[in-house]
């Protein structure tokens, strides 16, 4: 992605001109290594459901470009999304061998029945679904079995990226283990690419080898998922690691929810986003920051912030 923005029109006049836009994503660029796991972390509203639209081709951004593999973005097929809810993505009408093989048929191949049959068996081994279950209908799964169907369609095409958009948020506890372990196994086997969009640090920990931090649609911060987490920069991921929840002798840490609030994103900040609420914000904060490569630079840790390596 490069330099990608997406505003959206609101509060028209009596003509129909907008009046107003929310200014969902301000300037993404980023590039995704093939084999890599890519993780893109931060709280509701930093813009992350948009980005994950942007990339499957849901939305056009207002400005920026997106390439994959050195070809516009739009003229190609090998993309492939899990949702976070495996019970509203799936068709509740088909038999799970026709939801699998969806995406083949949407692409525009038409291979026989038999074919497209012994396509869906496959690919539910793969994901730990009896073949014989493929006739079934998706009321007739468990959730953690439902989402396990939504990654077998993901796969139906062979794409080179996966992006996966919370994929076990609402899942229970006990199955989000075995889909994330699924999920790796899956990406070693086939040396595909996943992006991964989550709220939840311990996800990205566990399963990403980079990690980008959003706030109010910008990367504030990307590298390496261990470097990022463990030795954060941007004042921004800071407060984002220590929002998450710890047990300490005295229970469970203060919730540092008050100070993580997002302004508005109609009339967005000048100069740093972050300034506001940054207790070490200068006069250098004034002025639009962009990110700042560390050294060594072969890290690629970069950070959106002039004091990131004072």
């Amino acid at each position: 992605m490069k330099d990608v923005h997406v505003r959206f029109p609101i509060n028209p006049d009596w003509l129909g001109r907008p009046r107003q836009h929310v200014h969902a994503l301000n300037g993404i660029s980023i590039d995704v290594a093939r084999g890599d796991i890519l993780g893109i972390v931060g709280e509701s509203g930093c813009g992350k459901s948009t980005l994950a639209q942007i990339l499957v081709g849901l939305l056009k951004p207002t400005s920026g470009s997106l390439q994959l593999a050195k070809q516009d973005a739009a003229t190609r097929s090998g993309m492939q999304i899990v949702f976070q809810d495996p019970q509203s993505s799936l068709n509740p009408k088909l038999p799970v061998w026709k939801i699998i093989t969806e995406p083949v048929y949407a692409l525009g191949d038409r291979p026989s029945q038999q074919a497209m049959m012994d396509l869906a068996k496959s690919l539910a081994i793969q994901v730990g679904i009896r073949p014989e279950y493929i006739y079934r209908f998706p009321h007739e799964f468990s959730g953690g079995q439902r989402q396990r169907i939504a990654i077998a369609r993901a796969l139906s095409t062979n794409p080179e990226i996966i992006l996966l958009d919370e994929p076990t948020s609402a899942l229970d506890i006990s199955v989000q283990a075995q889909i994330l372990n699924l999920l790796q196994e899956l990406q070693r086997s086939r040396n595909m690419t996943f992006i991964l969009i989550s709220h939840n640090v311990s996800v990205i920990r566990h399963m990403c080898n980079r990690t980008a931090v959003m706030y109010l649609g910008q990367i504030v911060e990307v590298g390496a998922t261990l470097d990022v987490l463990e030795n954060p920069r941007h004042p921004y991921t800071q407060l984002l690691m220590e929002s998450v929840p710890k047990l300490s002798d005295a229970g469970f840490s203060s919730d540092p929810a008050e100070k993580t609030e997002l302004p508005s994103n109609i009339k967005l900040p000048a100069g740093c986003f972050f300034k506001d609420r940054c207790a070490r914000a200068t006069s250098g904060c004034q002025t639009p920051q962009a990110l700042v490569t560390g050294e060594p630079r072969q890290t690629g840790h970069q950070v959106r912030c002039h004091l990131a390596y004072a």
